[in-house]
């Protein structure tokens, strides 16, 4: 049974930083991502990294302040987020596929989701 469970979300004040972490289990992925969801808004693309080649993609809104990582012995994702700001305050998504499709952007180029973790920024 696949599983994707994230951690490591909170409240922080703007200008602060968090690190998210996604565990998976189950199978092995070709390809993880982000995506974030707030309140009214659609679920939209934050960032992706392949599992093999480790290349990294990033919504422009996040980058240069958002890192994505991979640590494949513990089969796990994680999300470094610097200099936050409120417009970051969402429920964040771990999101894995075992194909890559070649549109990491696109919430059907995963077939995994993990349950989310609030992420609340404060002015």
């Amino acid at each position: 049974q696949v599983q994707l469970v994230e951690s490591g979300g909170g409240l922080v004040q703007a200008g602060g930083s968090l690190r998210l972490s996604c565990a998976a289990s189950g199978r092995t992925f070709s390809i993880m991502g982000w995506f974030r969801q707030a309140p009214g808004q659609e679920r939209e693309f934050v960032a992706a990294i392949t599992w093999s080649g480790g290349n990294t993609y990033y919504a422009d809104s996040v980058k240069g302040r958002f890192s994505i990582s991979r640590d494949n012995a513990k089969n796990t994702v994680y999300l470094q987020m610097n200099s936050l700001k409120p417009e970051d305050t969402a429920v964040y998504y771990c999101a894995a596929s075992a194909y890559y499709r070649g549109y990491y952007y696109r919430r059907s180029g995963y077939d995994y989701w993990g349950q989310g973790t609030q992420v609340t920024v404060s002015s």
